[in-house]
């Protein structure tokens, strides 16, 4: 089965997804394997490889063959550049991030990438990749004009942008290790105008938030940053993906 077509299955009649995001320059490959085992065993349905700074083919490259013989849920490169194309995950995100005012950003890198995605035979998932306020590193990195987070009107915009140009998914992105998320009621403005699967990340770290965001309309809750910092991943994170799942 195709990554899209096993997202899509999971979300099917009104059912959530969580995802985990593992930043491959953060540790070595075989503590990035030891998340992904206990992200696993915590519900998590698929791993997310990726960074804002990553930039080491070979760093992805290893991360990813050592989280394979671990797993049996799907990994997905979460790309900030074309560098970072692996022929060892089951597929990549094909995003583009719409808000950025660096057309490297909106189109080029894809452009960069694309020959080698078809090359490898690695599937790609059409995804517009949406920064909202603050945006932290992804956002600078990015050059974004980052989405205020009192103007849901904007977000729309972009994410209905993102389904007419044919994207399968649409991503709200507040920022690893932002302080607060995408507020509930953007989620809930933008679910309400899109007919394509809607994703939120970004400082999420507490049950309620992923309870609050998956109530108000993402069919999947990313997190990230947790993972690194708690002692007991499948407990902790099995919290958020319960809170997550079952809203």
């Amino acid at each position: 089965m195709k990554v899209l077509d096993y997202i899509l299955k999971k979300i099917e009649g009104g059912k959530k997804m969580h995802m985990t995001l593992i930043d491959p320059e953060d540790q070595k490959p075989e503590d990035s394997a030891r998340i992904a085992r206990e992200a696993e065993q915590a519900g998590t349905d698929a791993i997310m490889i990726g960074g804002s700074t990553v930039a080491n083919r070979n760093m992805v490259d290893s991360a990813i063959k050592a989280i394979k013989k671990v797993v049996s849920i799907p990994v997905i490169i979460f790309p900030n550049s074309a560098n970072v194309i692996s022929p060892y995950a089951d597929a990549i995100y094909f995003m583009s991030l719409l808000n950025s005012r660096d057309v490297e950003m909106v189109i080029g890198q894809q452009a960069k990438g694309a020959i080698w995605i078809k090359k490898l035979g690695l599937e790609p998932i059409p995804m517009g990749y949406i920064i909202i306020e603050p945006g932290m590193t992804v956002g600078k990195i990015g050059k974004a004009s980052p989405i205020p987070r009192d103007k849901p009107e904007f977000a729309i915009a972009y994410a209905l942008a993102a389904q007419y140009l044919g994207m399968k998914l649409v991503y709200l992105e507040a920022g690893s290790g932002a302080p607060k998320p995408v507020p509930p009621e953007m989620v809930q403005a933008v679910r309400k105008e899109i007919d394509v699967p809607l994703i939120v990340g970004g400082g999420i770290r507490e049950p309620e938030n992923a309870s609050r965001l998956s109530r108000a309309g993402a069919d999947i809750i990313v997190t990230g940053t947790i993972v690194e910092i708690v002692e007991d991943i499948k407990e902790e994170l099995g919290k958020i993906v319960e809170a997550a799942k079952y809203a």
